[in-house]
C-alpha cells in the first residue's frame, strides 16, 4: 500500500496517476478534446473520479471533476456556496486537483440541480475549450448534464467513456499488486467469520462482523449480502433490511464480501457455510457451479471477444442441463464493483492481458442458492492463480 499522505487513505502512488493522465491526454489529443468532464455520487459504482484522483465519490453526493488536456484538474464538491479554492503543492502531487470549489447542492432538492454545473462551466469557459468530453455520463444526476449542455452552448460534446474504460481496464503492476492485497483481506474477513458464525445470531450480525473485520484491516467501502435458510431452502443474497432471520442449526448461509481496500480497489469473495454437515444434494450441486466457473475461466484468453465467450458458456450451461446466464456471472472489476468488460451479449470488448475478472455463477431455485465468487488476473495465456485463497468449498461449521 502506497503512503502518500497522513490523511488519505488507500491511495495509489502518483506515478500511477500520471501514466493514466499521459494515456487519457494521448487520445484526447487524437481527438482534439479540450478537456473531459465526469460525475460520480457513489465509490461502488462511480470509480472514474477516485481513477483519476485518488479521492472516491461517495454517499450520494456529486462529485464533479473538470480533466483540462493540460494542467491540473478542478474539483467541484458539496460544501458552503462560493468557495474557491486553490490547492497546495502538496495536494496537487497526491491527487492533480489544483482548485477546489463548493457548492450547497443536494439531489434530494431539486432547485439545486444546476448548481454544479454553473461551476463546471465556468471552469471549462476558463480553459477555453471547444470540444469537451463527458465521462461515463450515465452515473451523472440528469440536472447536472442537461444543464451543462444548457450552460455550454455552442461547445461540442462527445461521450469519452469507451476511450477511458479501454485504459481503465488494464491493470498496471502497481494496480495488480494493489489488488492482490484487497482479495488477501478479504481471505482474512471470511476466515475470521468463520470462527465467529453460530446458531442464535442474526444474518445482519454476522454481516456486521465481516464488514468489521474489513474496516479494521484497512477497508472503506462496500457491501455485504448475505441470508441463512433451514434445509430445502435458498439462502440468497440479501441487502441489510433483509437480514433479520436468526441462524439455526442445520441452516445454510450465504455470504457476499464485497468491500475495497489497498488502492482504494474492489475484489469480491463469496462462499457457503452450512451449520452442521453439508448434505450430498448440496456438495453435488456445488460440484457442478465449480466445473462452470472452471469452464468459464478457460475461455477468457486474450484477444476473445467477450460475446463469444458469453454464447460458448450459456452452451455449455445448456449442455450440463443448468440454467442459462440472464444477468452477469463474469466482469470485469476494480475501482467499480462491476465494471468493464463484461462477459455478454453486449459487451464490445475483447479479453486483455491484466484485466481484473470475477467469475461467480451461481445456481438459484426454490430449493437453494449455490455460488462461488473469486477473482483472477488475466495474463498471457489466460487467468492467472486466483488471487483468492479461501478454498473452493462449502465451509461447515461444527454445531
Amino acid at each position: 500500500m502506497h503512503k502518500t499522505s497522513t490523511r488519505i487513505v488507500n491511495a495509489v502512488s502518483i506515478q500511477e496517476l500520471e501514466r493514466r493522465w499521459r494515456a487519457v491526454r494521448a487520445l484526447m489529443r487524437e481527438q482534439e478534446i479540450d478537456a473531459l468532464v465526469l460525475q460520480n455520487s457513489s465509490d461502488w459504482v462511480g470509480g472514474y473520479i477516485r481513477w483519476f484522483s485518488n479521492q472516491p465519490a461517495n454517499n450520494g453526493y456529486p462529485s464533479t471533476l473538470v480533466f483540462p488536456l493540460e494542467g491540473g484538474m478542478s474539483f467541484i464538491e458539496q460544501g458552503p456556496r462560493d468557495v474557491i479554492r486553490e490547492a497546495g503543492n502538496a495536494e496537487l502531487q497526491e491527487t492533480g486537483i489544483a482548485r477546489r470549489l463548493t457548492t450547497p447542492s443536494y439531489p434530494s432538492v431539486a432547485y439545486t440541480g444546476d448548481y454544479d454545473a454553473k461551476l463546471a462551466a465556468q471552469e471549462l469557459k476558463n480553459h477555453g475549450v471547444r470540444r469537451i468530453g463527458f465521462v461515463a455520463p450515465a452515473a451523472m444526476y440528469h440536472s447536472f448534464g442537461m444543464n451543462l449542455r444548457e450552460l455550454l452552448h455552442g461547445v461540442e460534446v462527445i461521450d469519452f467513456t469507451n476511450e477511458i474504460d479501454a485504459i481503465k481496464a488494464i491493470k498496471s503492476e502497481e494496480e495488480r499488486g494493489l489488488m492482490r492485497q484487497v482479495a488477501a483481506m478479504q481471505d482474512e474477513v471470511m476466515a475470521r467469520v468463520q470462527t465467529f458464525i453460530r446458531p442464535g445470531l442474526k444474518d445482519f450480525e454476522v454481516a456486521a462482523y465481516a464488514q468489521y473485520c474489513g474496516q479494521q484491516l484497512g477497508s472503506e467501502q462496500g457491501i455485504f449480502l448475505c441470508s441463512s435458510a433451514p434445509p430445502g431452502q435458498a439462502a440468497s443474497f440479501r441487502p441489510r433490511s433483509m437480514q433479520g432471520r436468526t441462524l439455526e442449526r442445520g441452516d445454510t448461509f450465504s455470504l457476499l464480501i464485497e468491500n475495497n481496500g489497498a488502492g482504494g480497489y474492489y475484489t469480491e469473495l463469496s462462499r457457503m457455510f452450512v451449520l452442521g454437515s453439508v448434505s450430498q444434494e448440496l456438495q453435488d450441486v456445488y460440484a457442478a457451479v465449480i466445473d462452470a466457473q472452471a469452464y468459464a475461466l478457460s475461455l477468457l484468453k486474450p484477444g476473445t471477444a467477450c460475446a463469444d465467450i458469453f454464447k460458448q458458456h450459456n452452451a455449455y450451461l445448456r449442455q450440463q442441463n443448468l440454467p442459462e446466464e440472464r444477468r452477469l456471472s463474469v466482469h470485469g472489476m476494480g475501482y467499480d464493483m462491476v465494471e468493464r468488460p463484461l462477459i455478454r451479449d453486449d459487451e464490445t470488448m475483447t479479453i486483455q492481458e491484466h484485466m481484473a475478472i470475477v467469475c461467480h455463477p451461481g445456481i438459484l431455485n426454490e430449493r437453494m442458492f449455490i455460488h462461488n465468487t473469486d477473482i483472477y488476473l488475466i495474463e498471457a495465456d489466460g487467468p492467472g492463480a486466483c488471487l483468492h485463497n479461501t478454498p473452493k468449498k462449502i465451509i461447515e461449521i461444527a454445531v
